[in-house]
């Protein structure tokens, strides 16, 4: 999909829901109204962006359990995701995923998953659906560069290969395995060397840029709508939190951090590209901020206000009663 200057400042502005979004629910998380784990987003904004700016509606995605970012870029409603967060009714899972488990059916978010690389299964599982279907329609899987390292990473890349399957993988690779470097863990650097194990074409972006994921995506995103096969993305990326609540951080420096939010922010990169088109003005920018911020205000009161799901609901939307084992 070509990159227009409409579709720069949507980009541009769900960049920003995102970030204000993440940094909101990790501020209510203090507040003690976020309930369950909460894996922040910010810093990444660029990859779920570049990504899901390609795809259509119907099209599937599959996420990591850090994905609120896949699913606000997948076009999934602010109000309801942070009520999801909430535990609230009105969430889009009804209160019941929480952030490690965020999904909307209704756009074809099939969900977040708490299980290293337990998405890759689902992933190739839809696109295998669209083939049989003759649907047209792409999936695309995130995970992370710890899940290269899983049996089920393999053996999904191996089927979506083998049945040609209309599939892009991308690999989050923001350098870091929960609390450790990717280096002290992984003898191969990057994790799209790996694709020609497949037969499958493998690229590796800067995931701070919107625009090169926006490109490498647009054109396996392609690809595979044309029945030809699978694909394999690694975006460089970098998370500014720590991986969850309670990470001491002590396999980085403040230092490393701060660099990675002065000079490689992914806003700021793309901001500067816009402006050197004369695609965004200063009074825009701004307009586009204060709208998104009042947005995430909106959402926050809409899940202040939605009620706790009732006693009742704990076992519906589950494995259907006729499963259950009689005593």
């Amino acid at each position: 999909m070509a990159l227009t200057e409409e579709l720069a400042k949507k980009m541009y502005t769900d960049m920003w829901r995102i970030r204000m979004f993440e940094e909101e629910a990790n501020r209510q998380l203090g507040l003690g109204n976020v309930v369950g784990a909460l894996h922040l987003y910010c810093g990444e904004e660029a990859v779920a962006v570049g990504v899901c700016s390609n795809l259509r509606d119907d099209d599937y995605i599959v996420g990591t359990h850090r994905s609120h970012g896949h699913c606000l870029a997948k076009g999934a409603d602010m109000e309801h995701t942070m009520a999801e967060l909430f535990g609230k009714a009105d969430g889009t899972c009804s209160g019941k995923g929480g952030s490690m488990h965020v999904a909307d059916l209704s756009l074809n978010i099939l969900g977040a998953n708490g299980i290293v690389a337990g998405g890759l299964g689902p992933g190739t599982g839809t696109a295998l659906a669209s083939k049989i279907r003759k649907s047209d329609q792409v999936s695309v899987c995130f995970f992370g560069d710890g899940a290269a390292a899983r049996g089920t990473f393999h053996e999904a890349i191996t089927m979506g290969a083998l049945w040609n399957l209309p599939v892009v993988y991308v690999c989050e690779n923001n350098g870091f395995q929960q609390w450790v470097r990717r280096e002290t863990v992984a003898v191969v650097d990057s994790v799209a060397t790996m694709a020609g194990s497949y037969g499958i074409p493998g690229v590796s972006v800067d995931g701070q840029n919107v625009v090169e994921v926006h490109e490498a995506v647009s054109e396996a995103v392609d690809r595979a709508r044309r029945g030809e096969g699978p694909s394999l993305i690694e975006a460089r990326t970098y998370r500014y939190f720590g991986h969850s609540p309670g990470d001491l951080e002590e396999y980085r420096t403040r230092d490393e951090v701060e660099d990675w939010r002065t000079n490689r922010d992914p806003i700021n990169t793309f901001r500067a590209y816009m402006e050197e088109r004369q695609w965004l003005t200063e009074r825009e920018d701004e307009e586009i901020q204060e709208a998104t911020s009042a947005e995430v205000t909106k959402a926050v009161k809409f899940a202040e206000d939605s009620a706790v799901p009732g006693i009742e609901e704990a076992l519906t939307d589950v494995v259907d009663t006729a499963w259950r084992v009689e005593a």
